[in-house]
């Protein structure tokens, strides 16, 4: 799981960062609304931990412009215990509102639901074509046979299923997967790349994750 944290208070970004991540979250971090904004709307979160007064552009702003274009879980975790604010923050699209200061069992608890409803608005199984993913039990089956990855292929395949039919780049995939920021030198999304397709496509007749080149990778079901 990803979480974006947009917040301007370098010790409460390192306090959540730390927290998080020893529970087990892959975490980013933008210092203002600007950068938080743009991270938001160009990747991919599983949830964003979001503040409302920071520079450059206020947390009211950076959800306006998310929920135009995407429907992330996002929950506002300021100073402002106005009645008002919290009613404002939630009636804009924010799904949650805590106050601080807070305790940080209260937020893991809080970031543990919102992630649980979300995930349940999501199929247990995608599909394509004849190839088959049951997200709740992490097995993925191809023209009826088993196909066993680990789980770093099996979150590539996910990431790719999900958003079949468009080109993902190495720096997008490296990222989403590996949670790294991508370097040219580095072939890890190749070689995750040639040992997922050996598994669900060479022994196939029917191609179905295919190099689109110069510019990534697309899992896509073509006549041709």
């Amino acid at each position: 799981m990803k979480i974006l944290i947009i917040e301007d208070t370098p010790s409460t970004v390192d306090y959540l960062r730390q927290g998080l991540s020893e529970h087990g979250f892959a975490v980013d971090v933008a210092y203002d609304g600007v950068d938080g904004r743009h991270m938001a709307l160009e990747q991919d979160f599983d949830l964003i931990v979001l503040d409302v007064t920071m520079p450059r552009l206020d947390g009211w702003e950076v959800l306006k412009s998310l929920r135009e274009k995407k429907d992330t879980p996002v929950i506002f975790l300021t100073a402002r215990d106005r009645v008002d604010d919290r009613v404002k923050g939630l009636e804009m699209g924010a799904d949650d509102y805590l106050v601080k200061p807070f305790s940080f069992s209260e937020l893991l608890a809080r970031i543990r639901a919102l992630l649980k409803r979300s995930r349940t608005r999501e199929p247990e199984i995608l599909r394509i074509n004849d190839l088959e993913v049951d997200l709740l039990r992490r097995q993925v089956f191809r023209a009826g046979k088993r196909v066993d990855l680990t789980a770093k292929e099996f979150a590539l395949l996910a990431l790719l299923l999900r958003r079949q039919g468009e080109v993902l780049s190495r720096t997008t995939l490296a990222e989403q997967v590996w949670d790294i920021n991508f370097d040219s030198d580095t072939n890890v999304v190749e070689v995750a790349i040639w040992r997922l397709r050996s598994k669900i496509d060479d022994p196939f007749e029917r191609k179905l994750l295919h190099t689109v080149r110069g510019m990534g990778y697309v899992l896509e079901d073509r006549d041709t």
